[in-house]
């Protein structure tokens, strides 16, 4: 579970802070194609977050059942 806990930290760490720059820059010079890679980037973010506490949630699941019809 470590290794699945960092790879999915890299994934929401690394789109989450170049969202939050290219927000920044979207405020800072106006310009729209910042503000969509902003949103693009926050959106995948989000995903990778919503498909880890899916598949811990899950998979806490499936580990519960298994122990108890096989334990």
């Amino acid at each position: 579970m470590k290794v699945f806990y960092w790879v999915m930290g890299v994934l929401i760490v690394g789109t989450f802070v170049p969202s939050v720059l290219f927000f920044v820059l979207h405020l800072a010079t106006g310009s729209y194609d910042h503000g969509r890679r902003a949103r693009t980037l926050w959106n995948i973010s989000r995903v990778f977050g919503l498909l880890a506490f899916n598949i811990l949630i899950w998979g806490h699941v499936l580990v519960g059942l298994w122990r108890v019809w096989f334990d």
